[in-house]
């Protein structure tokens, strides 16, 4: 999979309208490259939440390495969301996912916190609990791909 070429200096997060065309395009084509070709999965990305998420990149080597967008509560769940978590097949294993889920979490309190809840793939259960999160479901599947409902009580 080709990843997107658009030069990321620095850790941002940002609105969806703040997003530059660029940006925007380097996030789309990272979802795409994780979510459907690599775990070949046809879903729809375009979802509708994305204009009413924060969304955060963290670089790597001057492209995106990791990336998850932020809903604030009321838009998918009561709580807040993190949602779309990734990070890029030649970012992985440094450590990117768990700097992510940290400045995810702290991006929620500086908004004013509260709890977090997000739909997870089963399989990253132990990921998430190592940030606080906990079971609060039984499996389910969402796009032919296991996942689990997961809380963090702020």
């Amino acid at each position: 999979v080709q990843e997107q070429n658009f030069f990321i200096k620095k850790t941002f997060l940002k609105s969806f309208s703040a997003l530059s065309p660029d940006e925007l395009y380097a996030i789309l084509s990272a979802r795409n490259a994780v979510f459907v070709v690599e775990q070949q999965c046809v879903y729809q990305d375009a979802d509708g939440y994305d204009q009413q998420a924060l969304h955060l990149v963290i670089p790597h080597e001057g492209l995106l390495g990791a990336y998850c967008r932020i809903l604030l509560p009321g838009a998918k769940y009561p709580e807040w969301s993190i949602g779309r978590v990734l990070t890029v097949d030649s970012a992985r294993g440094k450590g990117l996912g768990h700097t992510l889920m940290q400045q995810a979490l702290e991006a929620i309190a500086s908004h004013g916190g509260g709890a977090v809840r997000i739909s997870a793939q089963a399989y990253l259960q132990r990921f998430y609990e190592h940030h606080g999160f906990v079971r609060v479901s039984e499996p389910y599947l969402e796009d032919n791909i296991p996942h689990i409902e997961m809380l963090r009580q702020s």
